[in-house]
């Protein structure tokens, strides 16, 4: 016997799998890759997890298929931010729904708990997840299965009910036992994962749509620096520090241009390709008022293709109305 499980990489999921694998169920660990997870930067604590407990590791990458389907009109619309839960989970099983065929498994699993979390986790959420998973009764879920409706695979045998769990509620100190008993090292505390439930980032999205299309590409640019609009409606992104300086090097987004002061140290900046010669103008003061720059002198901005010119302003409060808030 085979199962599937999303796998987010937290200690919900990690518990759920351990908890069909001492069934003996082979389980194989399908991590969906939205772009607003945190797929690339916990790859090896993943890969740490699974092997802790025995399970192999699947990395399904659906950027395309998330923004195609999910994103911008969720049928059971969005939690407090721009977080569209339940059409995510329910996304995420019909996704793996698919590869049922392909590791020969007969159900799948996963670690939400009844009640953690208000409005995405009760029963009648978890009942939504299932209508959109497009699956004949085919979900498990070991944590709180003792408090919902008998499934398929349970009354088929496949896997015993009565070694499942009934955790419900917020509280996570049932499973922080579990992870004692087992002896699992290094697991992440509970944390919410998804930079769509952050309103920061949600309010970035959304700046950036009123203006943009948003492609795969972009979500990369949203997740890094110092995020102004222009007046004349040009993104100019900022880097904070050395992390994200590096970031912001890293991302492919061709709508862009890359570049930093030159005779003075100073952050990493991206700006629209299309910006006009107002915002270039204030885009280069902005940029030299964050470097390590003297009043007075002008500073040159390379940007490849283009060399800005900006001299440092008198104060930064001056910038706070570009912010995106």
């Amino acid at each position: 016997m085979r199962a599937l499980a999303l796998f987010s990489g937290g200690l919900d999921s990690v518990l759920a799998m351990k908890l069909v694998v001492d069934q003996g169920i082979e389980v194989v660990a399908v991590n969906i890759h939205t772009g607003f997870g945190s797929t690339n930067d916990r790859l090896e604590h993943m890969k740490s997890m699974c092997e802790q407990i025995g399970v192999k590791l699947e990395i399904l990458d659906l950027r395309n298929e998330f923004l195609d389907e999910v994103l911008f009109d969720p049928k059971y619309g969005y939690g407090k931010n721009f977080n569209p839960c339940i059409d995510c989970h329910g996304f995420m099983f019909r996704y793996t729904a698919q590869l049922l065929k392909k590791y020969d498994a007969s159900f799948m699993i996963s670690g939400e708990v009844v009640g953690q979390r208000p409005m995405s986790q009760n029963k009648e959420a978890l009942q939504n997840v299932k209508k959109l998973s497009e699956v004949d009764d085919l979900i498990v879920r070991p944590l709180c299965a003792k408090l919902l409706p008998v499934t398929k695979p349970e009354i088929e045998g496949w896997i015993d009910r009565d070694r499942l769990l009934d955790i419900s509620g917020r509280s996570r100190n049932r499973q922080l036992e579990l992870a004692k008993e087992i002896g699992l090292e290094d697991f992440e505390p509970p944390a919410g994962g998804c930079l769509l439930t952050e309103i920061q980032f949600s309010n970035k999205l959304r700046d950036f749509i009123a203006n943009d299309k948003l492609e795969v590409e972009d979500i990369n640019t949203l997740k890094a620096g110092r995020h102004l609009r222009m007046p004349d409606g040009a993104k100019l992104i900022i880097g904070r520090n050395q992390e994200d300086n590096e970031k912001l090097k890293s991302t492919s987004s061709a709508k862009y241009l890359k570049g930093r002061i030159l005779d003075a140290s100073g952050p990493l900046c991206l700006l629209q390709k299309d910006a006009s010669d107002l915002d270039k103008k204030l885009a280069g003061d902005i940029i030299v008022t964050y470097g390590k720059t003297e009043m007075e002198k002008e500073y040159e901005i390379d940007f490849e293709e283009l060399i800005l010119k900006g001299k440092k302003l008198p104060s930064k409060d001056e910038i706070q109305k570009y912010f995106v808030q």
